[in-house]
Parts: C-alpha cells; sequence; structure tokens
C-alpha cells in the first residue's frame, strides 16, 4: 500500500481520526476495525483479519440484492395505508407533496442507509459505533423497533394465510351472512344482518374477537396455527442467511406485480371502476396548503423505504464496496413509488366497484320504503314522476325522486327515513389497514365471476408481501446481533423466530385485534422519527460531511 495513502496515515498517526461520508464512499478500505478506538466490541487492540471482511457472506447477482431491497421496502403499507392517505389528503394533490418529499428527504436517507451499510460491511450496531462508539444505541434502537414491528406484523401475515385456505371454497365463506334454525324457521344471524356478511366473517369467524381490550378471551386456536405457521415460514427464508433468503425473494418480490396486474386488468373491466379511479385523482388542491397533510406524507415516505429499521443496512452490508449505491436508492425509491401508485388504482377501481353495488341496494332498499309509503297513502302517488319504473329503477330516477319528495314533505322529512343514495358518498367511506384487505377488498371480490380464484390471488399476493418485509425486518435484527456479538447464526435465527412466536400469542387472543392496532400506532412511529433524526446528526455533524480528516469530538468518548 503506498505510504502517502489515507489508511497507511492513519495506522501511523497517534490522532484518533475518522473518515468524512466522501471518504466514506470512496474506494479505500475502511480503518481498522478492530485495532481503531471505534471498535464495535470495545477491544482496545489487534489486528483485524482480512478474511473478516472476505468471508462475509455476498449477493448472489445486483439483482438479488435489488429484489431485496425492493420486496423489504415494499410492503402491505403500499397496499392499503398509501390509497388511504391518497384519498383522505385530496386525491391526486397528494401526490405532490408526497413526491417532493421522496426527493427532498426519502431518497437522500434511504441513500444514506445503503451507503453506510455498504461501505462499513456491518449491521445496524455496528454501523453506528464505527461512526462513533456512543452513538451504538441508534443501531439498538433499531433493532428493537424491528422486533415490535416483527410481533405484530407476522400477525397480519397469519390472518392472510388463514383467509388464503378458506378461500378454496365456492361460494367464500365470507359472501353470505350464516342462516341459524329457531325451531323450523331459518333465521339470518341479526348481528351479521345489521353490519355485513363479510364485517361478520372477520370479527367473529376469523378473529372470534372479544369485547374489549381487558377480556382476553382465551387464545383463537385458528389464528395461533396460523402464527406458527407464519412463523415457520419466515425462519425457514430466513435462518441460511441471504443464501436462502435472496432465493426466497425472486419469488416474493415479484409475483404481487403479476397479481397487481391481473387485479388492475380485471378491476379496470367491472362497472364502476372509472368512477373510483377518478373520484381517487381528483385533486382538492386547498388540502395541499394543510401541514397536516404533508406531516403525514413525510411519516408515509420514512415508512414505505423502511428507513430506520436497518434492514436497509443489513441488506448493503453485503454488497461489494464498489456497488453504484446511488442509482440503487434511485431505483429502489421509484418502484417503491410506482408500486404505491399501482395499487392505488388498484384498489379504487375495485372499491369503485363495490361503491356501485352498494349504491345500487340502497337505492332498491329506499324505493321498498317508498312503495310502503304510496300503498298506505302517507306518500302521494302525484309525488312520483310519471316516467319512473319501479321494477327498472335507475340511479338517476330515485335521485329525482327523492328531490321531489325531499321538497314537498320538507317538515315531516326526517321522520320517514330515506338516504340519498349518492355514489358520492360510498366513495368517501375511508377504509384502511385491516378493513381495507379483510373486509372492504372481500366484499368487493365475492360479486367477481370465479370470485375464489381472484381470493386465493389476492391474500397469496400479501403473504408474499408480508414475507418480503418480514425478510428485511428480521435482517435488520440477527445481522447487527452476528456481527457484534458472533453468536452462531441458524441457532439465533431460530432462537429468534421460537420467542417471537411466545410473544407474538398475544396477539391471537381474542383480544389480540386490539393489541395489533395499538402497536401498529405507537410502537414505531415516533421511535423510528427519533432512529432517522439520530442517524442524520450522526453522520452530519459527528462523521462530518467535509472531505478531510477531522478529530472526533470528545463527546464520542
Amino acid at each position: 500500500m503506498p505510504k502517502n495513502s489515507k489508511v497507511t496515515q492513519r495506522e501511523h498517526s497517534s490522532e484518533h481520526v475518522t473518515e468524512s461520508v466522501a471518504d466514506l464512499l470512496a474506494l479505500e478500505e475502511p480503518v481498522d476495525y478492530k485495532q481503531s478506538i471505534l471498535n464495535v466490541a470495545g477491544e482496545a487492540g489487534g489486528k483485524q483479519k482480512v478474511a473478516d471482511v472476505e468471508d462475509r457472506p455476498a449477493w448472489n447477482s445486483k439483482l438479488q440484492y435489488i429484489l431485496a431491497q425492493i420486496g423489504f421496502s415494499v410492503g402491505l403499507g403500499n397496499i392499503w395505508r398509501f390509497p388511504y392517505l391518497c384519498q383522505k389528503n385530496g386525491g391526486g394533490a397528494y401526490l405532490v407533496p408526497y413526491l417532493v418529499l421522496l426527493i427532498i428527504i426519502g431518497i437522500p436517507l434511504f441513500f444514506l442507509e445503503l451507503a453506510v451499510g455498504q461501505r462499513i460491511r456491518r449491521g445496524s450496531i455496528g454501523v453506528w459505533h464505527y461512526v462513533c462508539p456512543r452513538l451504538g444505541g441508534i443501531g439498538f434502537s433499531s433493532c428493537i423497533v424491528c422486533l415490535f414491528v416483527g410481533l405484530y406484523y407476522n400477525v397480519i401475515i397469519g390472518w392472510s394465510i388463514f383467509y388464503f385456505f378458506k378461500s378454496f371454497q365456492y361460494p367464500l365463506p365470507w359472501s353470505e351472512c350464516p342462516v341459524a334454525r329457531n325451531g323450523t324457521a331459518a333465521v339470518v344471524e341479526p348481528e351479521c344482518e345489521k353490519s355485513s356478511a363479510t364485517t361478520y366473517f372477520w370479527y367473529r369467524e376469523a378473529l372470534d374477537i372479544s369485547n374489549s381490550i381487558s377480556e382476553s378471551g382465551g387464545l383463537n386456536w385458528k389464528m395461533t396455527l396460523c402464527l406458527l405457521v407464519a412463523w415457520g415460514i419466515v425462519g425457514m427464508a430466513v435462518v441460511k442467511g441471504i443464501q436462502s433468503s435472496g432465493k426466497v425473494m425472486y419469488f416474493s418480490s415479484l409475483f404481487p406485480y403479476v397479481v397487481l396486474a391481473c387485479f388492475l386488468v380485471r378491476g379496470l373491466l367491472l362497472r364502476g371502476a372509472v368512477d373510483g379511479i377518478l373520484h381517487m385523482f381528483t385533486p382538492k388542491l386547498d388540502k395541499m396548503l394543510d401541514p397536516q397533510v404533508w406531516r403525514e406524507a413525510a411519516t408515509q415516505v420514512f415508512f414505505a423505504l423502511g428507513l430506520g429499521f436497518g434492514g436497509v443496512i443489513a441488506f448493503s452490508s453485503y454488497n461489494k464496496q464498489d456497488n453504484n449505491c446511488h442509482f440503487d436508492a434511485a431505483l429502489v425509491s421509484f418502484i417503491n413509488f410506482f408500486t404505491s401508485v399501482l395499487a392505488t388504482l388498484v384498489v379504487f377501481a375495485v372499491l369503485g366497484f363495490k361503491a356501485n353495488i352498494m349504491n345500487e341496494k340502497c337505492v332498491v332498499e329506499n324505493a321498498e320504503k317508498i312503495l310502503g309509503y304510496l300503498n298506505t297513502d302517507v306518500l302521494s302517488r302525484a309525488l312520483i314522476p310519471p316516467h319512473v319504473n319501479f321494477s327498472h329503477l335507475t340511479t338517476k330516477d330515485y335521485a329525482e325522486m327523492y328531490k321531489v319528495i325531499k321538497t314537498v314533505k320538507e317538515d315531516h322529512f326526517s321522520a320517514l327515513g330515506l338516504d340519498p343514495c349518492l355514489l358520492e358518498d360510498e366513495l368517501d367511506k375511508s377504509v384502511q389497514g385491516t378493513g381495507l384487505a379483510f373486509i372492504a377488498f372481500t366484499e368487493a371480490m365475492t360479486h367477481f365471476p370465479a370470485s375464489p380464484f381472484w381470493s386465493v390471488m389476492f391474500f397469496l399476493m400479501l403473504i408474499n408481501l408480508g414475507l418480503g418485509s418480514m425478510i428485511g425486518t428480521m435482517a435488520g435484527i440477527t445481522t447487527p446481533i452476528i456481527d457484534t456479538f458472533k453468536v452462531p447464526k441458524e441457532m439465533f435465527t431460530v432462537g429468534c423466530c421460537v420467542f417471537a412466536f411466545f410473544v407474538g400469542l398475544l396477539f391471537v387472543q381474542r383480544s389480540g385485534n386490539y393489541f395489533v392496532t395499538m402497536f401498529d400506532d405507537y410502537s414505531a412511529t415516533l421511535p423510528l422519527t427519533v432512529i432517522v433524526i439520530l442517524e442524520n446528526v450522526a453522520v452530519a455533524w459527528i462523521y462530518g460531511t467535509k472531505k478531510k480528516k477531522c478529530k472526533i469530538s470528545a463527546r464520542c468518548y
């Protein structure tokens, strides 16, 4: 090695120095990891073995690595949270703040995590110890967040597995309300009749939910078994490291795009699909001035790219140090955004179809009420326009009839109990999270021709999306711990899965859905924001952004 090289200068210098960010991305070898004071394990001396870096597993191909990053970043949030936020925050107008924040905040932060992982070749704990020993807590925080998220995220995969196996029957079990026998008479379950068949199946058949979070109700054995299967799949995919999980990514990352493309084509052929898409992307420009919209867009950017979890750092640590991570950051971020828009198109094409079905049902029910009022002389037949045919009543005819009755019977109209049956009202009903996947979407699919096929495809897609994210989440736990404490990979991975399964029994009680909602709302949002802020502070102010050597501040020691 040349005597005037940066590495040689560092080895012969008595000063404790650190590289700049620009040096970090250069092609020189990093600081002598175990010999320097930036030692992950806290050792004071000893030489770093070259084999320690050379023996590190590597991706079999660049495609496998890109698919792993896509599989981790593209998850269930792209399917059910992004469309909800888009609808809630101004439709097409929401895409503007999201895209702006993705370019200004998302891509640079994503690039930062790719760069430090790839250059230092350690998990999140090792990376931030390398930058500054007292910042190693950032890495431990990422591991804890990954654990919290993984505990309930795999429960959602278990729910998807349950629905996947229930989809292999016709008609689908959530297509009709159950019928109970009351002597010789058949009576529809009253609770189901008041809500809907899909809602009843979700809460009573699938979750068997208790009345409150304080009522445990014992374990739901069906969901317990599904959770065991989910952790078994994740364990088998992760146990051998990237050699096994990388191969899984070929299927788990690409299959959801096949399903989304099929659903988009099928959705566009449905009656009312265009209504849903137009409603979705009609911009409400006044929403762009609301700071809350920008805050939610920023939060979604963090979650969509998987920033702060440590999974991005873990995956990039298995790369070659001269890999072009600038290109990777832009490519994965663009694919993530494209997936969110594609999923939004699919979701609102299907919901537009569902809204038309529900609106027609509303028209029929209210038309029957009007006929009853006509037969009992509560309403005069003179109020009904002559061209209206109750046997073939259109939504336009009902709207005209509703307007006339409301005008004439203004004082007593509320007593009639008539609904306006507006398509916009159905489209404005916001659904997100589990409500979108397990209630709204399942209800829409019951009206599809060959509904079991589409149900199988949909829940298999959810399983694959969840599996891709869980592999990255588990990598955010296992990679830094294995790098730091040198524990056996297979034994530690299996131990993590077994431990997580037993802790996860909290979420498969009859009250488990309440805990899932609580963890989803509070376990990651604030911690991830703090972690990302500290990552920026660590790199920009402690590590240094100028291309020069600098003394590390005394506060790091």
